[in-house]
């Protein structure tokens, strides 16, 4: 008989649970439905007054007033001009961090839209227009609205929200720090300190649609730079310098050569791409150096560590051969990005139901762009997760992709994500460790 009473006991508990997240759910509709005319506003501001990276200054100033407005503890200035904002709930427990990120890119817009970018700013050395063609205006509009939520949902709360406003996302300018790993070290992921960190991005798709991976889902990127020195020489009498031109060549295409031959593909997906070759001044001087650049995208640091070894080794070589030096340089852009599996898991249904419809595909294709939302993930586990955002969505290759000057949103989209970071957040901050 006790068995039976434990067994209808937890068949009531289960039922009261759901009721209980059933009847948060609506409450969160209700709340999302009422801010979403003011995350239309945002985007559509945020959209017209784009800022570079590190220049985030105004982004942020609409960012820290209205967390400010909410009641929340800010911080401003983290990272160059990042905002941290603080939600402490009415009891104690969990601590999870959601992040936006701010910058916008030296594209000229060709959009149309009402509210175009007409900015321009200075960008190494020059004067260039600027537009949110990566929909960084939406994720910072998207965060702000679910701050606002959460906000009036505090004595509902057991445990802290943690927003993140991140500047240089795509990179500060030469010669200077910024992007996710300068927020770290300004403790953007201290007081309190995080026990996840969830990210969204919007990108070509059916608006809603959730894509998703219990692991990696971004490549990392490596930049990768080759400075050859020789002797210079006429064209004429190649046989008295060095001909660093062919060395170039012989270089490119034995990189080629590593990412497709010398390692399995079908293990771990990777490219190796020299983008830039820089070398001489005349058609009849051999150049005395050459510079060659580019990228490394893989899913692995195993297999980044293999590809830097065998490109040290390949370039090394091919040097010696031509009476050369080189210079083999890497510098990290970010690491793989994506979602820890047990974390995914746990927030799955939240996702779920933000996206709807629409669905969350577990089973996304890898994709060999890169965020620096990895440096986050580095320190704490995350979940990462890309909303389709197309109106009228045929397929990708009539789509502008995001970085295009005709990159754009389905605003529908936008309460969408608020929905999918206030779902996800509290569904963390109920879950156990």
């Amino acid at each position: 008989m006790s068995r039976v009473r434990t067994h209808v006991s937890l068949i009531l508990a289960g039922v009261l649970l759901a009721t209980g997240a059933l009847a948060q759910t609506a409450a969160v509709d209700k709340k999302v439905a009422a801010v979403e005319q003011q995350v239309i506003d945002w985007r559509r501001d945020i959209h017209q007054h784009p800022e570079l990276s590190n220049r985030e200054e105004r982004t942020a100033a609409l960012v820290a007033k209205h967390l400010q407005s909410l009641g929340l503890e800010v911080r401003t200035g983290v990272g160059k001009t990042g905002v941290v904002g603080v939600l402490k709930g009415a009891k104690p427990g969990r601590v999870i961090a959601l992040r936006a990120d701010m910058d916008a890119l030296p594209v000229e817009e060709q959009t149309g839209l009402p509210f175009a970018s007409k900015v321009t700013a200075e960008f190494n050395g020059k004067i260039v227009p600027v537009m949110h063609a990566c929909g960084h205006d939406a994720h910072t509009a998207i965060l702000m609205g679910a701050a606002q939520v959460l906000a009036g949902m505090r004595s509902q709360i057991a445990g802290t929200v943690v927003f993140i406003f991140q500047p240089a996302e795509e990179g500060p300018p030469p010669g200077e720090e910024g992007g996710a790993d300068l927020m770290i070290k300004d403790g953007a992921l201290s007081n309190p300190k995080p026990e996840a960190i969830f990210g969204l991005h919007v990108e070509p798709g059916v608006v809603g649609r959730i894509d998703v991976r219990y692991g990696a889902l971004l490549s990392s990127a490596t930049d990768l730079r080759i400075d050859l020195k020789g002797r210079q020489t006429h064209g004429a009498r190649p046989w008295e310098g060095t001909d660093l031109v062919n060395l170039s060549a012989d270089i490119i295409k034995s990189l080629t050569t590593i990412s497709a031959r010398q390692v399995d593909v079908f293990d771990v997906p990777n490219v190796v791409t020299l983008a830039m070759v820089q070398a001489g001044v005349r058609g009849n001087i051999l150049p005395g150096d050459a510079t060659l650049q580019g990228t490394i995208r893989t899913f692995s640091e195993e297999r980044l560590q293999r590809l830097k070894e065998l490109i040290n080794t390949s370039v090394d070589g091919l040097a010696k051969t031509y009476g050369a030096t080189a210079q083999v340089n890497f510098r990290q852009q970010a690491y793989v990005t994506g979602s820890d599996p047990k974390i995914l898991e746990s927030i799955m249904p939240a996702l779920k139901e933000a996206a709807g419809a629409a669905g969350v595909d577990t089973q996304a294709p890898l994709r060999a762009a890169a965020e620096d939302f990895s440096y986050f993930e580095r320190e704490i586990p995350g979940v990462y997760y890309i909303i389709g955002s197309t109106r009228d969505f045929k397929d990708k290759a009539s789509t502008p992709a995001n970085h295009s000057p005709k990159f754009d949103i389905d605003e529908r989209v936008l309460a969408i994500g608020v929905k999918a970071q206030v779902l996800t957040a509290l569904q963390f901050l109920r879950s156990k460790p």
